[in-house]
């Protein structure tokens, strides 16, 4: 991987990330009036694109206090463009660094009949909140979303437009009144105020087309995220089609709600049942799977009725051999943020460094940063191993500005011997002191619970 052209500018995206970050303003301060410019450098940036002339109407509506929902919707609709590019612009360059080719994808989305009035009524809320900005919110106003996320929930279709409005509720809650907050996360509300405000246009919600997948899934490594009242697991692999083709990288996922108690490699014991691929990955095997679905991004709808375990597959074989040759596919146009990179890559022949006690990896003279603090806890896998690696399985992601990799397994060597060390190895199941202490603490916690709950459903 010429991991030089990793740290090249990227023409256009300082300008670009620019503009993002005075809308985030504005709507810290609200957009019933914004400060005067406040909006204009959105509206410079889509100038030239078919969003221009809404959103130069919408900013000037803006500015005059006298903006509507249909201008705040063109509003995030230009941030989300905006930050579309750039997640296009990043992917591009990781495409030059890796040499990997895109498989382009031209399938409609499929969806059905939405309930319009519902989503009329988020985008109400939603523009509420924008025009009091997050200095300006209190608990009334973050109030007005509960009837909307309990009439949403029951609609499959709108579940998504729910959860995101749901989590971003709860947190500007938790924030409440803003006046008195310390620090506002501006990236962060910009992005779910946008999100769920797209999500309010019938069809935005549409699921990718799903096609069928037989063949062989070679596992890379485990991305587990941890939050305290839930987890989720993606396994990211390579696809190899039954009769021969080009192999593809793929992703299958699972998430489960979790108690607050249960941590560290416990989180295997609620993920585990829901997901043989897990097992898997823990085995060091690949999986036969047999007319999967399978969705136009890569991600494997996962059903085990349609799997079984396969021949042991090394991970850093798969890495060294196949994922060379494997294609990405295309990302969704709603799912284009720089936050959601995480292209799978493979790096040997670096000495390991650390800067400003970050570690680093150098290849051939050129640093990359190494994201080690996204190492779980629930796995053998440490920032000491990673430290004193030689070869390395990673999800190359972008954030801070910069590229940083993501470790999901490392090769060293220990007592004059290589040896493979995965963030993942417990997934199916571990002897390890340290894992079976862990799994043990999560397995009293979850029974202590479930006969709590029992008490009361018998009360």
């Amino acid at each position: 991987m010429r991991t030089d052209l990793l740290a090249d500018p990227v023409a256009g995206l300082d300008e670009a990330l620019a503009a993002v970050d005075a809308t985030d303003e504005a709507l810290t301060t609200g957009l019933l009036r914004p400060r005067p410019g406040g909006l204009a450098p959105l509206a410079d940036a889509v100038a030239g694109t078919p969003l221009g002339g809404r959103v130069a109407e919408a900013v000037e509506k803006a500015a005059a206090g006298a903006a509507g929902e249909d201008h705040f919707l063109a509003i995030a609709a230009a941030r989300t463009a905006l930050l579309g590019s750039v997640h296009d612009a990043l992917v591009n360059r990781v495409d030059e660094a890796t040499g990997r080719p895109v498989t382009v994808d031209t399938a409609a989305p499929t969806g059905g009949q939405q309930a319009v009035n519902l989503l009329a009524a988020a985008r109400s809320w939603l523009s509420d909140i924008a025009r009091a900005g997050w200095r300006g919110i209190d608990h009334d106003i973050v109030s007005g979303a509960g009837p909307v996320i309990t009439a949403l929930l029951p609609d499959p279709a709108l579940r998504r437009l729910a959860a995101v409005l749901d989590g971003f509720a709860a947190e500007l809650a938790a924030s409440c009144p803003g006046a008195a907050l310390a620090r506002v996360p501006t990236r962060r509300w910009g992005d779910l105020w946008a999100r769920a405000m797209v999500l309010t246009v019938p069809g935005a919600a549409d699921t990718p087309a799903t096609g069928t997948a037989t063949g062989r899934v070679l596992p890379l490594g485990v991305d587990l995220h941890e939050h305290a009242t839930a987890a989720q697991a993606q396994v990211h692999a390579v696809f190899e089609p039954e009769g021969g083709g080009t192999p593809s990288l793929v992703r299958a996922s699972v998430s489960v709600p979790k108690p607050d108690t249960v941590l560290g490699a416990g989180i295997w014991q609620l993920l585990r049942p829901h997901l043989s691929l897990l097992a898997a990955v823990g085995e060091g095997r690949s999986m036969d799977i047999t007319a999967m679905p399978v969705t136009a991004e890569g991600d494997l709808v996962w059903d085990d009725r349609q799997a079984r375990p396969g021949e042991p597959a090394d991970a850093f074989t798969t890495a060294r051999v196949v994922l060379p040759t494997a294609t990405a596919a295309v990302t969704a146009p709603l799912h284009r943020h720089p936050a959601r990179i995480a292209v799978p890559v493979f790096l040997e022949g670096y000495t390991a460094g650390t800067v400003d006690g970050a570690t680093v990896f150098d290849l051939a003279g050129h640093s990359l940063a190494v994201d080690a603090d996204r190492v779980p806890a629930a796995g053998p896998l440490t920032p000491e191993a990673v430290a004193a690696s030689h070869a390395c399985i990673g999800l190359l992601r972008w954030d801070a500005g910069e590229f940083r990799l993501q470790p999901l397994a490392v090769e060293t060597t220990v007592r004059k011997k290589p040896v493979a060390v995965h963030a993942g190895a417990w997934a199916g199941g571990t002897t390890d002191k340290a894992g079976v202490k862990a799994e043990k603490a999560a397995t009293d916690a979850v029974a202590v619970l479930r006969e709590r709950a029992g008490r009361l459903l018998r009360k």
